[in-house]
């Protein structure tokens, strides 16, 4: 299974963007500011807890929180940065990293029903895990207009 976030530009520190399972609009998404300087190390360029994860393609799996307390999608292997997860919130106050989940977007800088969106996302990341797929995110970087 393949997800793909296509990202828009960042405002007020947070990106908006599409998340699509296999080339079909699931939700939007909400991530931190993107701070990324090609080429250049995300140590010299990554404000901790508040700068969206380098463009790029990472596995999902599904599995245990300790923070959250529960099965959550788990972004791996991504550089400069531990703990990714996809999940609910509705601004960029509520990721440090993470990329959020929303059925609606409300301007600029949030999102909303988003515990809805993680509701529908998250079962369909888990069945295709369970049928031995592999599920990969392919984080694009901002369409430049």
């Amino acid at each position: 299974m393949r997800l793909s976030l296509q990202r828009e530009h960042s405002v007020n520190d947070a990106t908006i963007g599409a998340l699509y399972v296999n080339g079909t609009f699931q939700c939007f998404t909400l991530e931190d500011q993107v701070r990324e300087l090609p080429g250049v190390p995300v140590a010299e360029w990554k404000v901790p807890g508040k700068t969206a994860i380098p463009a790029g393609e990472y596995k999902v799996t599904v599995d245990f929180s300790n923070r959250f307390q529960r099965n959550m999608l788990h972004v791996l292997n991504v550089p400069g940065f531990q703990g990714i997860r996809i999940h609910a919130g509705n601004t960029s106050a509520d990721t440090e990293g993470c990329i959020l989940v929303g059925n609606t977007k409300s301007g600029a800088n949030s999102i909303g029903n988003s515990r809805d969106a993680l509701k529908e996302l998250q079962p369909i990341v888990e069945a295709a895990i369970s049928a031995g797929e592999d599920v990969f995110l392919q984080v694009l970087p901002a369409v430049v207009s």
